[in-house]
Parts: C-alpha cells; sequence; structure tokens
C-alpha cells in the first residue's frame, strides 16, 4: 500500500505535539507559582491587618484608661476646692477643657471659677495680686476661645453659619437682629434672633430665638426657644435639637461695651457632642434616607 505524502501541516503536528507537553507543564508550573505568591501576600496582608488592629486596640485601652485617671484626679479637686488655689483650679480646668471639651458641659466650672475669682478682686487692694487674678480671668477667656474654635472648625466644615453683630452702647432696650435663612441638606432655616438681656459682669446675653424649619417629612415646623450664651458655651455641648435632626448653636465671638459679635451655626446632629445621644426616631428617618438616596 502506497504510503500517504504528507503535507506541511502534517509535517508541523508531528514536530509540535511533543512541545504541547512541555508548554502544558509550565502553564501549570506558572499558574502554581503566581497563584502561591498571590496568596503568600495575602496571608501578609491579613497579618498584618490584624497586628496593627491589635496595636490600635491596645493603644485605645491605654488612652482610655489614661484618661479616666486624669478625669477623676482632675475633677476630685474641683470637689475639693479647700485644697486647691485658684491657680490649681485655673490650671485643672485649663486640663478638663483640652481634653473632655467634647463629651463634658464645662460651663458650671468655668462660671464658678470666674466668680471666685471676681469676689477675691473686689475684695484685693493690693496691686500685684490685682494683676494675678485678672491674668488668671484672661487665661478662662483665652481657654474657652481656643475651645470654641476648635469645635467650630469641625462644624463650619459640615454646616453653615452667619455672623451678627449687636449694638449695647448706651441703656440696653432689647433688639431683634436680622433674621439668619441659613440651608442644610436641602433643608431651609430662618432663625430670627431677639435679644432681650444683658449681663455686662459675665458677658453674656439672654436670647430668644424663634425657628422655622422642616420637619422630617418637608413639613414647615416653628419653635421659639429661650437661653443665654457666652464665652463658656461651646457649640458642640451647648446646641439646640430641631426636628429635623439638625442642630443649632449661638457663638459668642467678642463682647465689649460698645457691642458683641455672635455668630449662628446650624449642623447635623451627629456633630454634636459625645454625650448626645439621637432618638430612635432621628435614627430610623436617617435610616430612611439613606435608603432613598441608595435606591435613586
Amino acid at each position: 500500500m502506497d504510503e500517504k505524502k504528507r503535507d506541511f501541516w502534517d509535517k508541523l503536528t508531528i514536530v509540535l505535539q511533543p512541545l504541547g507537553g512541555l508548554f502544558t507543564a509550565i502553564a501549570i508550573t506558572l499558574l502554581g507559582f503566581f497563584t502561591s505568591q498571590y496568596l503568600e501576600r495575602q496571608q501578609s496582608l491579613d497579618a498584618n491587618t490584624r497586628l496593627y488592629s491589635e496595636l490600635m486596640s491596645n493603644r485605645e485601652q491605654s488612652e482610655s484608661a489614661l484618661r479616666k485617671d486624669m478625669f477623676v484626679s482632675i475633677i476630685g479637686t474641683f470637689l475639693r476646692p479647700q485644697e486647691s488655689t485658684i491657680g490649681a483650679a485655673v490650671l485643672n480646668l485649663e486640663l478638663l477643657a483640652y481634653n473632655f471639651h467634647e463629651s463634658l458641659n464645662l460651663k458650671p466650672l468655668f462660671t464658678d471659677l470666674r466668680q471666685s475669682i471676681s469676689e477675691r478682686l473686689k475684695n484685693e487692694s493690693r496691686p500685684d495680686s490685682l494683676e494675678r487674678y485678672q491674668a488668671f480671668q484672661r487665661r478662662l477667656e483665652r481657654v474657652a476661645r481656643e475651645i470654641t474654635k476648635k469645635q467650630m472648625v469641625v462644624l463650619e466644615g459640615v454646616g453653615v453659619k452667619k455672623d451678627l453683630g449687636v449694638n449695647l452702647e448706651g441703656e440696653f432696650e432689647g433688639a431683634t437682629l436680622d433674621p439668619a435663612d441659613l440651608e442644610l441638606d436641602s433643608v431651609f432655616t430662618t432663625l430670627i434672633v431677639d435679644v432681650t438681656d444683658i449681663d455686662r459682669e459675665a458677658k453674656e446675653l439672654r436670647l430668644d430665638v424663634t425657628i422655622r424649619s422642616q420637619n422630617g417629612h418637608g413639613d414647615p415646623v416653628s419653635k421659639n426657644v429661650s437661653f443665654s450664651t457666652g464665652f463658656y458655651d461651646f457649640p458642640m455641648i451647648d446646641n439646640t435639637r430641631l426636628p429635623n435632626g439638625q442642630r443649632f448653636s449661638v457663638i459668642m465671638n467678642n463682647f465689649s461695651e460698645m457691642g458683641a459679635e455672635i455668630t449662628i451655626v446650624l449642623f447635623p446632629g451627629a456633630y454634636a457632642s459625645l454625650k448626645e445621644k439621637p432618638y430612635y426616631g432621628e435614627v430610623i428617618e436617617n435610616i430612611r434616607k439613606s435608603s432613598q438616596e441608595l435606591g435613586n
């Protein structure tokens, strides 16, 4: 029987047939090598992540224990005032303010210490003592201003604000300030501030504020609140809760015999102090809004 004559493709098949097994072996080897490399990198990444989490957790626990000891030690000095001097009390209040200003309302301590210093100033006649007590007063006010600025940097980043001025010249008989029209997260809020009284010694204003806003369903709501504001009222701590989950606060920027400068800031309730707990209704409403936004 005549042998069939092989063409080019038959010869190429004969040559490449042994190489197919070789290429398959090489491909399997490379696949195994890269898979092993990927798994090693993934295991290394998981190990680093666990180590970082453990370090952060340990660090958080250490800081919490340190802050707890610091708080107990400092607050004890205010509960035993007979064992503390004015200078030590000012220093302790500075420590409290710089470390716990987001979770504690420190206005009572500021006010009590300011009054103690004022009483000593009234009963003191020696120039060096007068100068020392006046320096304590300036320290208190400086700390309060710094804390307010720190909190305002955060709130201005997520909220809106309006600056207003109050004329305090002569005998004060009350004043109605320009309305503050503010929009935050598509919610329009108007705040009308009436200054009803002033405390020149405490550098505080007594305010009646009329709020016109919208609730979580977009319906108009109106309410009225009265409160005093001064240098020791910090916006994250001392604020007014609105029906739509937002907050507003009035900050004292400057106070003199001639006038006062205040700022109204409107911000999301999530940025209120750590001591503030949201109402269940607010939580449910926020979840509902988030679900609607994701659905859109």
